[in-house]
């Protein structure tokens, strides 16, 4: 059993949670996701099945598409509606004209500062396992890129709805923060949902309960691929170092290779001026 999964991650599981079932449903050990999704956050998490785990880490740099509710006035120790309130701020005089103008400021590319309850490893330690531990230190900034912050109000005037299109490594709930910090004040974020996760949307996402296998040719959905002669398949299944003009690419890759079938059989990635290797061989 080998391919992709797109899950719509229910409210309540974590994305380890979510592999553990998997595993028990798909009647397979070797499952795998794409990248973390909070908790109390829904929508598309891509899960890899048997072979097709080790395809993963090409999908991890992919776009994502998120919607979620931002609360003015209002800050917590996680920088969303699961933490405990840290500080709270008087932010009725705060007008959609102006939270339109501080959105402004926070779209394309930008530093943001992880927070304190993300994965990331400092000095070989992960953040969240600091902040259960009463600690917090300086996080560098890191470069991320929001293609789309778009926000509206709703009934309830600190309450305002967002749409997200960011690049990867973007943490939604830093940039509700960081809002509300540049409206004077303070902002928390709920009911994050994730809508996509490059070219896998929630149209097509399946549940935890009835989990679809897609082949594992499409977690390169969309990207250029090789298709190899029997010649040259057979000095990929060996792994071999080849010449671009010897696999017919061009660029940066990494490039999917794929036997006269169609099945993927490799990864390529650039190796140096000319040259490329085997990142990953499937067969």
């Amino acid at each position: 059993m080998h391919g992709i999964v797109i899950l719509d991650k229910p409210a309540g599981w974590t994305s380890h949670d979510v592999v553990a079932k998997s595993r028990g449903v798909l009647g397979t050990p070797r499952v795998g996701h794409s990248g973390t999704l909070d908790p109390d956050a829904t929508g598309v998490l891509v899960l890899g099945v048997g072979r097709a785990t080790r395809l993963l880490r090409f999908l991890q740099g992919l776009p994502k598409s998120y919607s979620c509710e931002v609360v003015l006035g209002v800050e917590t120790s996680t920088l969303d509606a699961a933490g405990e309130v840290t500080a709270s701020h008087d932010m009725s005089a705060v007008t959609p004209a102006a939270v339109e103008a501080a959105a402004a400021t926070l779209r394309g590319d930008i530093l943001q500062v992880p927070p304190m309850v993300s994965a990331i490893k400092i000095g070989g330690r992960r953040l969240h396992e600091m902040a259960r531990a009463g600690e917090e230190i300086e996080r560098p900034p890191r470069p991320v890129r929001i293609d789309r912050f778009d926000l509206e109000p709703t009934d309830d005037p600190m309450v305002y709805r967002a749409i997200v299109d960011c690049s990867s490594g973007t943490y939604v709930r830093s940039l509700a923060a960081d809002l509300g910090a540049a409206l004077g004040g303070g902002a928390h974020l709920r009911a994050l949902r994730r809508h996509s996760v490059g070219p896998f949307i929630e149209a097509e996402a399946s549940t935890i309960e009835t989990p679809v296998l897609l082949p594992a040719e499409e977690a390169f959905r969309g990207v250029d691929g090789v298709t190899l002669d029997a010649e040259l398949e057979r000095a990929v299944r060996v792994g071999s170092v080849l010449a671009d003009e010897r696999l017919g690419v061009t660029g940066d890759g990494p490039w999917p290779v794929f036997d006269g079938t169609g099945r993927i059989l490799a990864v390529y990635e650039r190796r140096g001026p000319g040259r490329v290797k085997p990142a990953v061989v499937l067969v």
